[in-house]
């Protein structure tokens, strides 16, 4: 039976007063992305997807000193010509003191939010509808670079926050504090209330609410959310009891619309198989969702990628496949929503070859194209990152405030990185032709 978006209305909504139901119709169920055991479907067939991050749209789509509409519609284009027909889109930040974290931001503590950035999601929603596009909008991060769940904390707990990387708070103690936002009831009621505003709001350019609007395929209740930094300081109930009991308040303010984690998977899950599908077994996750990062996990040297790519692909195809097994044992659909390769050499300027990224993509989409032919749970992919016309704007590829030439890196990391740049010719054609076969699956 296809899952519909149940109305569940928790105590903390009764509490908070959110806004009623608005009575005008809505579009047809048909229009929204819906699940029905290990599919996705759309208009009542499989919807399989090629897909991209694009964390700065909204920032891109203001008409604000942040903003560039032009190329926002140009960038659009690039991708629609690709096949690419899902955008995965940072929807919140919060300003915050933490090191690389965005400024400006989605919002303060208190309300009024920042409305040339909502206006600049609403920018690129609307075009992003224009184009047939899917966008999954992240609503917070457990990380620091848009402000995320240490953030609240900060504004909640009389201002103590840990910066990601300071010597004198060594791993694991930002994850432990950042993973300590779930029994926050303060924080999480911050949270909330940006949570609803942005569900419930009308675009101003389309004028459809967001919770109406078929370009929405996914609420994501955050950027890689963890249980913590490891076994034996994780509070696990907490975790799960924070996703269940989050997913449940969006889904009682969108009937329509499709709840995920954000998770990484197995490696935002302690390693634990076990963890894992508990969390992506909750009955408010629609999908699982996972990511991989073969830099940040020490399963490449970038610097010797001809003698580290083999075991590293060994390592991504076992990883792919300890997600399909979990798939298909909760009976839900998987999506690889995040995954990064350094250029050759690790260099980051646009003049290096892709050549190993190019293999890492190919078997990333070979898995997708292998689970879609033979009835699997693998759903789509959304490579990170779009980067497009951008470029770094420093010799030293540090992303610095002001700067608005937006590639897909984040401000923590060096910009061109992982970024998908509009002169990667054989990543492009890569990608084109994984489109054209994956969209042309009919079973």
């Amino acid at each position: 039976m296809i899952t519909r978006r149940n109305v569940v209305l928790t105590s903390a909504l009764l509490a908070g007063g959110c806004a009623s139901w608005h009575s005008e119709p809505s579009p047809q169920s048909g229009d929204f992305v819906q699940v029905n055991g290990q599919r996705l479907l759309l208009r009542g067939q499989p919807y399989r997807f090629v897909g991209t991050n694009m964390w700065y749209g909204a920032y891109m789509g203001s008409a604000g000193p942040t903003g560039d509409q032009e190329r926002l519609k140009r960038e659009l284009d690039a991708l629609q010509a690709l096949g690419v027909t899902n955008i995965r889109v940072l929807g919140a930040s919060e300003l915050s003191p933490l090191k690389n974290s965005l400024k400006p931001a989605f919002r303060r503590p208190t309300p009024p939010y920042n409305e040339v950035l909502l206006e600049g999601l609403d920018f690129f929603m609307a075009e992003m509808a224009k184009r047939n596009m899917k966008a999954v909008i992240y609503l917070s991060n457990f990380w620091e670079w848009s402000g995320g769940f240490v953030t609240y904390q900060y504004w909640t707990n009389g201002g103590h926050y840990i910066n990601l990387g300071d010597p004198a708070h060594p791993w694991p103690e930002f994850a432990i504090l950042s993973a300590e936002f779930y029994v926050s009831k303060p924080a999480n009621a911050l949270y909330r209330d940006y949570v609803t505003t942005l569900i419930t709001r009308r675009n101003t350019i389309t004028g459809v609410a967001y919770r109406d609007d078929p370009a929405v395929m996914s609420w994501q209740l955050a950027n890689e959310p963890r249980p913590g930094g490891n076994m034996a300081t994780a509070n696990i109930d907490s975790f799960y009891s924070w996703v269940s009991d989050t997913s449940a308040f969006i889904k009682s303010l969108d009937r329509n619309h499709l709840v995920s984690t954000g998770n990484e998977g197995l490696r935002g899950c302690l390693d634990s198989e076990d963890v894992f599908e508990r969390l992506n077994a909750l009955q408010g996750v629609d999908y699982m969702t996972f990511h991989i990062w073969p830099l940040n996990w020490s399963w490449i040297d970038s610097r010797n990628l001809a003698q580290t790519f083999e075991p590293c692909e060994s390592s991504t195809k076992e990883y792919i496949d300890i997600h399909m097994r979990a798939a298909a044992r909760v009976n839900k659909p998987a999506v690889a929503e995040e995954f990064g390769f350094v250029r050759d050499g690790g260099l980051n300027a646009p003049s290096a070859p892709t050549t190993y990224r190019d293999r890492f993509y190919k078997l990333i989409f070979d898995a997708v194209e292998d689970s879609t032919k033979a009835g699997g749970p693998f759903a789509g992919t959304n490579f990170w990152a779009w980067g497009g016309e951008g470029h770094a704007q420093h010799p030293d590829f540090a992303m610095r405030a002001g700067d608005t030439s937006y590639l897909g890196d984040p401000p923590q990391e060096p910009q061109g990185r992982n970024s998908v740049l509009k002169t990667d010719r054989s990543t492009l054609e890569l990608i084109r032709n994984h489109a054209t076969r994956l969209h042309a699956v009919v079973a």
